[in-house]
């Protein structure tokens, strides 16, 4: 694991509570009555691996699931993205308006959403709606996604890492 990271398990009460928050903000949720939630921290962000298979994470407040994790996907609106703007995506780039040739499901600004190539249909990144659904779809310019994790960024090459581990 990464120097200065460090590992540790919730309490019970903690990990009921993290699996609520999750389900609140639409993330799939698998029933863990007696859950063991461990958490990894590094580089400001947490992980957090539900009976040891990485599910969510959390950094500046904001708790979302991770792409390595896609049944916790499942449940999330979408937005499918065009080719061209899959590798800014996958650099750390927000969504732009142009970019965007669908929208599935309906959600409020701030909702998680998860960011799909429009080849494949595959989750390229995780991110949070800064417009709503409706506002997207109509939307020619601008930012309209915060990219929160994309496909290899520090929050995956670290969760790939304590899933070897």
């Amino acid at each position: 694991m990464s120097e200065g990271a460090r590992r540790y398990f919730l309490r019970k009460r903690e990990s009921r509570e993290l699996l609520v928050k999750l389900a609140q903000a639409g993330v799939k949720v698998p029933p863990q009555p007696r859950a063991n939630v461990e958490v990894a921290e590094a580089g400001g962000a947490r992980v957090f691996l539900l009976e040891g298979m990485p599910l969510a994470a959390e950094r500046e407040g904001v708790l979302f699931p991770l792409l390595l994790a896609p049944e916790a996907l499942e449940d999330l609106p979408s937005v499918v993205v065009d080719m061209g703007a899959i590798p800014h995506i996958c650099n750390g780039a927000h969504v732009m308006a142009p970019g965007v040739v669908e929208v599935r499901g309906d959600f409020k600004a701030g909702a998680l959403v998860k960011v799909l190539d429009e080849r494949h249909g595959k989750a390229i990144a995780v991110g949070q709606a800064l417009v709503s659904s409706s506002e997207l779809r109509a939307a020619e310019r601008g930012r309209v996604v915060r990219n929160l994790h994309y496909v290899g960024d520090k929050l995956w090459r670290l969760a790939k890492e304590l899933v070897s581990s």
